[in-house]
């Protein structure tokens, strides 16, 4: 019998795919800017898992047929990122409760005959802005509607938080709004960018879930900036790609505090591996990776 050959991963790490490789991934479009492959796949290389972790672009006029293949080719678990979170509802089995009541999936699982959804960055999002301040009782503003708005927006709302939402488009976010109500029976206030100003001037933590300031876009400018922020107000973007954005910038220039997207990017991840391989995550190593990766390292 001839000894099986393998590929290696285009990713910083010299790790051999062979047919006993356990195969991970993210499905989204465009993938140009993810890290998570260089997270996942020098976590597998610490623990010494044959395990890889490989990007799918999947644009979403084909998103079902992906769906459907990952699983016929056993492949163990994808992320799932813009624009597919909500959209894949569609087309998976069975449904975690939390990705259930926030309506969007940013994991799955292949399993049997199972496909399972999951939300990580509902727990990733919370975990960020714990390692900083309290959230219980806080006043949170969130910029944007999206699926990462949604799992922030629920989860803070769970926990106590008082929630605005604003968006470029008003409708979006009262849909938002008008869901967290109808699940939670928890009111959430809305509008559009206009009221960016008033509502910033008495909040706690403003996050930022659209994709302003990501790479290569870094020069754009931020939906806010540092006069209307306060010191002490908690501006956490999700873009992680540069991990200091414009958004960031100017919250260090207002004296207020910074949290990265990288944070969330790294909780996220870490909660979907232990849904894939039931193993502790080696944050460190995945947090280096991610660090390695952005300074080019």
């Amino acid at each position: 019998m001839e000894p099986e050959t393998g590929q290696e991963l285009d990713d910083g790490c010299d790790k051999l795919i062979t047919g006993n490789t356990q195969l991970t991934g993210i499905i989204g479009y465009p993938l140009t800017h993810s890290l998570s492959p260089q997270m996942h796949n020098a976590a597998f290389k610490a623990l010494g898992m044959d395990w890889a972790y490989v990007p799918f672009p999947v644009k979403p006029s084909g998103l079902e047929e992906a769906v459907r293949g990952l699983r016929a080719l056993n492949v163990r678990g994808v992320n799932v990122t813009i624009p597919h979170k909500e959209s894949v509802l569609e087309y998976i089995g069975e449904v975690d409760e939390t990705a259930s009541l926030i309506g969007a999936v940013n994991t799955l699982k292949f399993e049997d005959e199972t496909i399972m959804g999951y939300n990580t960055d509902a727990s990733g999002c919370l975990r960020a802005l714990e390692e900083v301040t309290s959230v219980d009782g806080s006043s949170v503003i969130i910029l944007g509607a999206g699926g990462a708005a949604r799992a922030c927006a629920f989860q803070l709302a769970v926990r106590g938080a008082s929630v605005t939402i604003l968006n470029r488009t008003p409708e979006r976010a009262r849909a938002l709004a008008e869901d967290i109500k109808g699940a939670l029976d928890i009111r959430v206030k809305y509008g559009g960018y206009e009221l960016i100003p008033a509502c910033v001037e008495g909040a706690d933590i403003l996050i930022d879930t659209t994709p302003v300031g990501m790479y290569p876009h870094m020069d754009d400018e931020p939906l806010v900036k540092a006069e209307l922020m306060h010191e002490g107000l908690v501006v956490y973007d999700l873009v992680y790609n540069p991990p200091e954005t414009c958004l960031l910038r100017e919250a260090r220039a207002a004296g207020a505090v910074p949290v990265s997207g990288l944070r969330m990017l790294l909780y996220q991840g870490a909660e979907a591996f232990r849904i894939w391989s039931g193993r502790e995550p080696p944050l460190d190593v995945m947090e280096k990776a991610l660090l390695d990766a952005l300074q080019g390292v």
